[in-house]
């Protein structure tokens, strides 16, 4: 058995291919700002036939593209519609608030959808006394709902609301591609009704670094002014979008292996004691868990860390494992071993 650390805190530890680092190497550059790195020209141009949109932008990590993609919808003042469960309204530092003076409003996530009724009642109508409802955001794959998929009529159903308001709709897709493959179908399907996508690069699909925003080519537009104005011009970045490339083009397709890995483990994880887990949810990557044990969820992850195992807390007494290029069955099945070794050993010594 392999002495390293089974690594499984999150899909964004995953290391570059051999041929990315290849492509990085050999990467033909230019300035981007002045638009003049082909090898970036190339991936955004990938990006936008792959998301079925007119223009992307290349941004250093997702919550750049979140935020420069809702910015690019909004103006000061506004008010921005996202589930209580999302990843912008947990994880992003405020930057709504604080860069854009957006004020959010949340509506309930239930297995990472929004209820189209509840989007519709938060809209605000036109009043002196109220912000103006300009942008509701939706997550796909949806990470604090344990890697819940939305399908192409899941997300219709919001949008349809959304436009008819005249509001606009913005994807958090980060790993919108492990949603693809999970349901079967191409990403352009899932980002038809959206106005805005930004998805991940350097999660499932294992490049080093970045990101991309798509939609209207006035759009983006917009949003390079707001990447300038976030520090995110980054001259030769062609060799972080070769990188882009390669991942777009060879490691959507093994997607299927994460997602494979993440049931097993599921599975493995939900006949153990002081664990509460429903593997049938687990449909992508993300494998989220209660922890009733006496141990708590703390105290797994230090005896999990204790035998080489690494995940993070996702919530009082919950864990969160994500599978990702880099870990293999024989993680999985060491993870396992793992935790049975610790909770089998605290239920006995409750007894």
């Amino acid at each position: 058995m392999s002495d390293r650390a089974v690594d499984l805190r999150s899909d964004t530890v995953t290391l570059p291919t051999p041929e990315m680092r290849r492509a990085m190497a050999n990467a033909e550059l230019g300035d981007d700002v002045f638009g003049e790195d082909p090898t970036v020209n190339r991936l955004e141009e990938l990006a936008a036939e792959r998301t079925g949109k007119e223009a992307a932008v290349l941004v250093t990590s997702g919550t750049q593209g979140n935020l420069v993609g809702v910015l690019s919808h909004t103006q000061r003042g506004d008010e921005v519609i996202v589930g209580d469960q999302a990843h912008i309204f947990h994880y992003e530092v405020a930057g709504c608030a604080v860069v854009g003076a957006l004020q959010l409003r949340t509506v309930h996530n239930v297995d990472g959808m929004l209820d189209p009724a509840e989007v519709e009642a938060a809209i605000r109508p036109p009043n002196v006394h109220h912000p103006r409802t300009s942008l509701v955001c939706l997550e796909n794959t949806h990470n604090r709902n344990g890697g819940a998929v939305l399908d192409s009529a899941q997300i219709h159903a919001v949008a349809a609301v959304a436009h008819r308001h005249g509001v606009s709709v913005h994807l958090d897709g980060a790993r919108i591609f492990n949603a693809a493959v999970a349901l079967g179908v191409e990403v352009h399907t899932l980002t038809a009704e959206v106005d805005s996508v930004t998805f991940c690069l350097s999660k499932g699909l294992a490049a080093p670094v970045g990101s991309v925003l798509c939609g209207r080519k006035d759009y983006i537009e917009t949003a390079r002014k707001y990447r300038k104005m976030l520090g995110g011009g980054m001259r030769q970045a062609g060799v972080i979008a070769a990188a882009g490339i390669v991942a777009l083009n060879t490691m959507v397709d093994r997607l299927v292996e994460d997602h494979e890995n993440a049931r097993l483990l599921a599975e493995g994880l939900a006949d153990l004691p002081g664990i509460v887990l429903d593997p049938k949810k687990v449909r992508t990557n993300i494998v989220i868990f209660d922890v009733t044990a006496p141990i708590g969820a703390a105290g797994l992850l230090m005896a999990l860390k204790e035998r080489g195992v690494l995940c993070t807390v996702a919530g009082p007494e919950r864990i969160r494992m994500v599978t990702h290029y880099g870990i293999v069955r024989e993680d999985i099945e060491r993870a396992i071993l793992a935790a049975r070794d610790v909770l089998v050993g605290v239920a006995v010594s409750a007894r």
